[in-house]
């Protein structure tokens, strides 16, 4: 038997990684209806981009593949980082020196897949 598997990716989402993998793990392994009210209720600003890219990754699950929207559930979710050479700033430093600001990006992506 194949399994079935539908995807969203998310590029260049101007949060760094480690704000977003935070709400990742609250997700991860979750129902999608259990995994959007966790995301609903969750004072994080990760949480408003991550809700979009689930509704997607469900869409697409139900359009693409015709999964079930009730057994759907969330075998892998992940955050990797993006560019960072785009917005360059700039701190300044002792004795007029400056330093580098890195504006951190991800890629973050969200596997579903039918429960059994």
């Amino acid at each position: 038997m194949e399994i079935k598997e539908a995807k969203a990716c998310l590029k260049q989402l101007r949060i760094s990684p480690r704000k977003v993998k935070i709400v990742l793990d609250l997700i991860r392994n979750k129902d999608v209806a259990q995994a959007a009210a966790i995301l609903k209720n969750t004072n994080k600003i990760a949480c408003e981009s991550i809700e979009k890219l689930l509704k997607s990754a469900v869409a697409n699950a139900e359009h693409n593949y015709e999964m079930d929207r009730d057994k759907l559930y969330i075998a892998e979710c992940y955050v990797t980082p993006g560019i960072m050479k785009n917005m360059k700033r700039v701190m300044p430093r002792a004795r007029g020196s400056a330093f580098r600001i890195l504006k951190r990006t991800s890629h973050v992506t969200i596997k579903l897949r039918e429960r059994v």
